[in-house]
C-alpha cells in the first residue's frame, strides 16, 4: 500500500440489490474494516446535487459573523447540537485547541416529543441559523447519509457472520450527528502542534466523511506510518469508529486520524457520524469470539458510551478564546 493508497468500494451492486450483491459489498467492507478501518466508497447513490447544497449551506453558516453565530452554543455540551467556535474543541488533550470550527444536528425532534420531555441522553431539539432553506437542506443530507450508513451496516453484519438486519433495530432511531466543519489555513503563528484536528479516533459506529478538494485528512496505519486521504471525487471517505470496533470485538479497528490545512485556503467538510440508538446494547457480537476466547469489554448502552467520549473532548465555549 502506498502512502496516498485507501481502499476504494464500489457500492453499485449492495445500492441495486443486484444477486450476490450483498455478500460481495460485505467481502469487500470486511477486508478494509479488518485492516485499515478507513476507506473510499462510490456509488452510493446520494445525488450530487444535494451534495453541492450542503456544501453552500455550511459555507453561508460559516460566513456569518461571530455575533451571529454564538448564540448557537445555546446547551451545547448538554445536547451536542449547534454551533461550536474556533478552537473549542480539543480532539488531541496532549496539544492546542483544534483550528476548526463546526455545526451540529441530530435527529430532528420537535420539543414536545416524549423522548425529550422525559430526558431520554441525547434527545434534544437541534438549533437552526435564521438562512433561507437552510433547515431544509441540511436534514435532506441528514436523512440520506442516515440511509447510507444503515446500507453499509448491513453488509457489515454479514461480513460478522450475523443476519443482515443485524443493526437496524438499533439504528432506527440513532444519536447520528451531522456536522459540518469549517478549517481556516494553518496560520504561521499557529502553537507547537495546534493544527486543524488533533489525532483522534472516531467515537461512533460509522463515519461517512465528503471533504472538499483542498484535502488535509491523513490516516495512521497500524505501523505508524501516516497515509494522506486525498479527495476523490463522487466518492466519500468511510471509516470505523470506537464502538463498532467494541461491538465487534477488535475485529474492526477504528484508526487514528487527523487533519493538517497546509493548503493555504479555506477547508470545508462534511461528517455524517452514525452513532446506535441511545439504549442498544453494545455487546460483543457472538460471531466476534475466538473459539476459547472471551469477550474483551463489558456490556454498555450506546448512550454511556457516548457520554464517556464526548465528555472528554471539548473546553468551555470562550468567546475570549476565539
Amino acid at each position: 500500500m502506498s502512502d496516498t493508497d485507501l481502499p476504494v468500494i464500489d457500492l453499485e451492486p449492495l445500492i441495486s440489490g443486484k444477486p450476490g450483491g450483498l455478500e460481495k459489498t460485505a467481502a469487500a467492507l470486511g477486508r478494509a474494516a479488518r485492516d485499515t478501518g478507513f476507506f473510499y466508497v462510490n456509488n452510493h447513490g446520494i445525488p450530487q446535487s444535494l451534495i453541492d447544497d450542503t456544501f453552500s449551506a455550511a459555507r453561508t453558516l460559516f460566513a456569518q459573523p461571530i455575533e451571529a453565530k454564538m448564540p448557537l452554543t445555546k446547551n451545547f455540551f448538554k445536547t451536542n447540537r449547534g454551533y461550536v467556535p474556533m478552537k473549542g474543541e480539543n480532539l488531541d488533550p496532549t496539544k492546542p485547541s483544534d483550528l476548526k470550527e463546526a455545526f451540529n444536528i441530530g435527529l430532528d425532534l420537535e420539543a414536545g416529543d416524549p423522548r425529550i420531555l422525559s430526558g431520554e441522553p441525547f434527545r434534544a431539539v437541534n438549533q437552526w441559523p435564521d438562512l433561507p432553506g437552510w433547515k431544509e437542506t441540511l436534514l435532506a443530507y441528514y436523512n440520506a447519509a442516515w440511509v447510507l450508513s444503515r446500507r453499509i451496516h448491513r453488509a457489515l453484519a454479514v461480513d460478522l457472520g450475523a443476519d443482515d438486519d443485524f443493526f437496524e433495530s438499533m439504528l432506527d432511531a440513532p444519536m447520528a450527528t451531522l456536522r459540518l466543519l469549517h478549517y481556516p489555513p494553518q496560520p504561521a503563528n499557529a502553537e507547537e502542534g495546534q493544527i486543524g484536528a488533533g489525532t483522534h479516533t472516531d467515537y461512533g459506529n460509522l463515519t461517512i466523511l465528503l471533504p472538499d478538494a483542498v484535502g488535509g485528512l491523513e490516516v495512521r496505519r497500524r505501523d505508524g506510518v501516516w497515509l494522506k486521504a486525498p479527495t476523490i471525487e463522487g466518492a466519500f471517505v468511510c471509516n470505523i469508529g470506537d464502538c463498532l470496533m467494541r461491538w465487534t470485538n477488535d475485529v474492526y479497528v477504528s484508526t487514528p486520524h487527523r487533519v493538517v490545512n497546509s493548503s493555504g485556503l479555506e477547508r470545508y467538510s462534511i461528517a455524517f457520524f452514525l452513532d446506535s440508538n441511545p439504549d442498544a446494547e453494545v455487546a460483543c457480537m457472538p460471531g466476534c469470539i475466538e473459539a476459547g476466547g472471551t469477550a474483551k469489554y463489558a456490556p454498555v448502552s450506546g448512550a454511556e458510551y457516548l457520554k464517556s467520549r464526548l465528555d472528554a473532548s471539548y473546553e468551555p465555549v470562550k468567546t475570549a478564546s476565539l
